[in-house]
């Protein structure tokens, strides 16, 4: 032991907290707490800048523990600091339902918690993202931003594929205010990281433009002094710091058995005697404990520095600085969509929606500072870089567009990071079957309940002549499925301006916006006020008569229904067409609505082409879909579609066909 008793005290807090919540759990992760505690200690007693009674101060450094497992480590630091929203009862229910201490940290159960982590890597991304958030807001409101992003990363961090992603963009945008804690301790589940991983760490972070500094995890003093080089770096930094997992604990420290499980009653007392902690369960010595809290407060002066210099700003600067805290979208926002709205209908764009969501983009960029664009590589592909979006560069910030390479899984989570820095409204295109490379990150989106909004192209076999691979068929259902997320699949230019409000407008629920590479006719016809989208479905054609036939369509295939509805009403066949751009909002729609909307149609007829999965809820187990039972296939759009049975004639013809079975029984 090279620390001082009083530092291994501190740092013996932390230990013993976790060991005691986790044995009274009988369930839990003791190992990454005990073998970091010295490197938290370090960092929360002498270098954090954070305020536990304002704990949303926006230049408060942030730390996220990528290696949520170890989450007791996050939940005893916001204790012994003294966070309100964790207390000792919290601590004893680690892990019982209800309780802010999950199992994993989850971001909005307690304040402190800055992100949702757990899946590894996430946390890592996550982090580059609210260090690239701290460079953009640097750089628009000058130094009231400049702080530091901590992360704290594990093995199995390092070993996911998402890390090579986030650590590659961040190497290559310099952010040097970004520094990576790995707790080096050789040891994973199924036992020594050897078994399945011989990675030279330091060189590869080398490799990826980071500065890399080696250090004992366990002396406080040089851990200390790395953390001040660190700070003089001009590339964010990876500290590997060696130590041992369970530290403390006689039989089991530096071996898997103290990763996933408590250390049971025996080895709890042993641990206890070794480290000269002879306090009972979930009992800090009255001198620790305040040694701890004295941290939280001498930590607090910065941010009463910091309030000097916010309210020394002039007064549009500050309301503009709280207006981007708070969430708010400009005052004129919607007046400016309404207006433009009008132009579309007087214009009526045949263009592609991924051209249509350029339009509203080029209208809402203009209105809505905080938006933050990019792109997976595929920049003019997505549409998503307007006029007034200069490209982010390491040697300049004050850009707002991303170029994020072919690196999917990174941008996701590196948008959600950037959502959660706060003041920065993120989105970012790929093609929709590449939503499967991020579609762990859209999970945590929805979980955590931020606004990240994804411009998902080329959203149907409609892309044509790229073929299987790229063409999507199952993945709307499969997005459809994540709960608190809007799936937005716009039918033509008014619609897609339409989701883009309401995305824009969902504070606690991210988006996805599918648009197509192939041009649409207009199929709003008149202007209306009214945000028609919102409904999530809506009659857009009505029956000449008493329906007989009722078509439900989303996107691109909402043109080929109306085109459709023309020839059976030509027959006089009474048909309406509804408009599903998403199922979510219609879930939410009062029953007398969708009721209503649904009818009573005799024939029920689904238009999509993807999968069936979803559309039960509108034409029930008797209706009929018209869309993909297979992957698509390579050839132009003028052919895919006939191949696979999605025009106007074969809903005409599946229409006909029912209504005989129907009037002959």
């Amino acid at each position: 032991m090279k620390n001082s008793q009083k530092q291994n005290q501190m740092a013996n807090a932390i230990r013993f907290l976790s060991i005691d919540a986790v044995e009274r759990a009988n369930s839990g992760h003791p190992g990454l707490p005990m073998g970091t505690a010295d490197i938290a200690t370090v960092l929360y007693t002498r270098f954090i800048s954070h305020d536990p009674q304002k704990p949303d101060w926006p230049n408060r450094d942030r730390f996220v523990l990528s290696a949520g497992h170890g989450s007791m480590l996050l939940y005893s630091l916001l204790y012994l600091t003294g966070y309100e929203d964790i207390t000792l009862d919290q601590i004893k229910n680690f892990r019982q339902l209800g309780a802010r201490t999950a199992g994993h940290p989850e971001y909005g159960h307690a304040v402190g918690i800055e992100t949702t982590t757990g899946p590894l890597g996430q946390g890592l991304a996550n982090a580059v993202g609210m260090a690239i958030g701290e460079r953009l807001m640097n750089n628009r409101f000058g130094d009231l931003i400049n702080h530091y992003t901590y992360v704290l990363v594990g093995d199995g961090c390092l070993m996911e594929g998402i890390s090579q992603e986030a650590i590659s963009i961040a190497g290559h945008l310099k952010l040097n205010r970004l520094i990576v804690f790995w707790d080096d301790n050789n040891i994973s589940i199924d036992g020594k990281i050897g078994l399945a991983d011989s990675t030279d760490q330091c060189a590869r972070f080398s490799a990826c433009g980071w500065n890399t500094i080696e250090v004992d995890g366990h002396d406080q003093e040089a851990i200390s002094k790395v953390i001040e080089q660190a700070h003089h770096s001009d590339r964010p930094t990876l500290i590997a710091c060696k130590t041992t997992i369970g530290f403390g604990a006689p039989h089991k420290a530096g071996t898997n058995k103290t990763h996933g499980a408590p250390l049971g009653a025996e080895e709890v007392a042993a641990a206890r005697e070794v480290l000269q902690w002879s306090a009972p369960p979930f009992v800090v010595p009255a001198e620790i404990l305040d040694n701890w809290r004295l941290s939280g407060l001498n930590a607090a002066k910065k941010r009463v520095e910091w309030d000097r210099k916010f309210n020394a700003l002039d007064v549009d600067r500050r309301a503009e600085f709280e207006r981007l805290m708070r969430a708010d979208l400009p005052g004129t926002f919607d007046a400016a969509v309404d207006k433009y709205k009008k132009k579309l209908a007087a214009d009526q764009p045949r263009v592609a929606t991924r051209k249509a969501s350029e339009m509203a983009l080029e209208i809402i960029n203009q209105i809505v500072p905080e938006t933050i664009g990019g792109s997976a590589d595929l920049t003019g592909s997505n549409n998503t870089k307007t006029s007034q979006m200069a490209s982010i560069t390491p040697q300049d910030f004050s850009g707002r567009y991303i170029h994020y390479g072919i690196r999917e899984h990174a941008m996701a989570a590196i948008m959600n990071g950037l959502a959660l820095y706060g003041g920065i409204i993120p989105y970012s295109g790929t093609f929709l079957c590449f939503s499967d490379y991020a579609r762990p990150a859209m999970r945590l989106s929805s979980l955590m309940g931020i606004r990240v909004i994804y411009v998902m192209t080329h959203d149907s076999i409609g892309l044509g002549e790229d073929g299987p691979t790229h063409q999507p068929v199952e993945h709307l259902a499969s997005l459809r499925s994540i709960p608190n997320h809007l799936v937005f699949r716009p039918a033509d230019a008014t619609e897609t301006a339409e989701c883009w409000q309401l995305a824009l407008k969902s504070r606690k629920t991210p988006s996805t916006l599918a648009l197509t590479r192939q041009d649409l006719l207009s199929v709003r016809k008149e202007y209306e006020s009214a945000n028609l989208c919102a409904l999530g479905a809506y009659e857009l054609e009505t029956a000449s008569d008493e329906a007989m036939v009722t078509i439900f369509a989303s996107g691109s295939e909402v043109g080929i229904a109306v085109a459709a509805r023309k020839v059976l009403e030509g027959k006089g066949i009474a048909t309406r067409v509804i408009s599903v751009p998403c199922f979510e909002l219609f879930e939410e729609q009062p029953e007398s609505y969708r009721k209503a909307l649904i009818g009573s149609a005799s024939v029920k007829i689904a238009v999509e082409a993807g999968v069936f999965q979803g559309w039960d809820r509108f034409i029930g187990t008797d209706g009929m879909f018209i869309g993909m039972h297979d992957f698509g296939a390579s050839g132009p759009i003028e052919a895919v579609y006939p191949h696979f049975g999605i025009t106007p004639e074969a809903i005409v013809n599946a229409a006909e066909a029912r209504l005989t079975i129907t009037w002959t029984h």
